[in-house]
């Protein structure tokens, strides 16, 4: 008999710089997502703190260091603070649409914007359309676009947009970007978040996979202001208590990194 699937190979990179703690070496673990049971296996995956790139799904497997943690918001008992609503409010004339993963000019350009913005210097600048063209269309599992625009009276200008995965218990937020210099459009990176959670909350996901928190990442910190969240330890998902980000607390709220 011949089996459905066949148990994946893993894979471990080279170590190289990490690019959120200087001095200390990253490395990761990956495998291949194909066939006709990619999504199955992805679901899997993304529940033992993996995350997808095109065809592949990965997580740190780094040497004496365990910083990187996989990080989920429980949607159904997130309650937005007064912050957050006032964000929701402000920004509630923009149009939302959830777009089949086909990569347009228009988002590569806010792309590049916000990488040169954000991110100068960063590895992602270096992409042409073709290399953006890839990491949007080539997915072997359930992913949209969702596109943030101005109302059409106003010009229906993309001002922000997030590569979304549909998991079986959640979506998996891949990567969003903005235009982080719109002053009128402010706060975009923490809305692209909330309206997840509340979109996966309409549809009955319990879960927004919101990638690798990093303790001491000032970058990654802005991740643990979504409550309640769960962590990913060693025995398990379980909930992010309050006095394990003492740092977030006295930081101002900004623009996602």
């Amino acid at each position: 008999m011949t089996a459905i699937t066949r148990f994946p190979r893993f894979f471990v990179t080279s170590p190289s710089p990490c690019p959120y703690l200087p001095g200390r070496q990253e490395r990761k673990i990956f495998t291949e997502l194909s066939g006709p049971h990619a999504g199955e296996l992805n679901d899997a995956l993304g529940r033992i703190g993996f995350r997808r790139s095109q065809s592949v799904a990965y997580r740190p497997s780094c040497v004496g260091c365990n910083a990187c943690l996989s990080v989920r918001v429980c949607t159904e008992e997130f309650r937005p603070n007064a912050t957050q609503r006032k964000l929701i409010r402000r920004h509630a004339d923009l149009e939302v649409t959830a777009c089949r993963p086909w990569a347009t000019d228009e988002q590569y350009q806010l792309l590049r914007n916000y990488l040169s913005t954000r991110h100068p210097g960063g590895g992602m600048t270096q992409m042409d359309e073709t290399d953006y063209a890839d990491m949007v269309e080539q997915s072997p599992v359930g992913t949209y676009v969702v596109e943030y625009r101005e109302p059409a009276e106003r010009g229906g200008a993309l001002v922000g947009a997030c590569i979304t995965d549909q998991q079986a218990d959640g979506l998996s937020m891949i990567y969003s970007f903005f235009d982080a210099e719109n002053a009128e459009r402010q706060g975009l990176g923490n809305l692209i978040i909330m309206d997840h959670i509340i979109r996966a909350r309409a549809a009955g996901l319990p879960y927004v996979y919101l990638g690798y928190w990093v303790k001491g990442s000032e970058r990654m910190a802005y991740k643990t202001r979504y409550r309640p969240m769960e962590v990913l330890g060693p025995n398990g998902w379980s909930r992010l208590a309050d006095d394990e980000q003492p740092m977030v607390a006295a930081m101002p709220v900004r623009e996602l990194a």
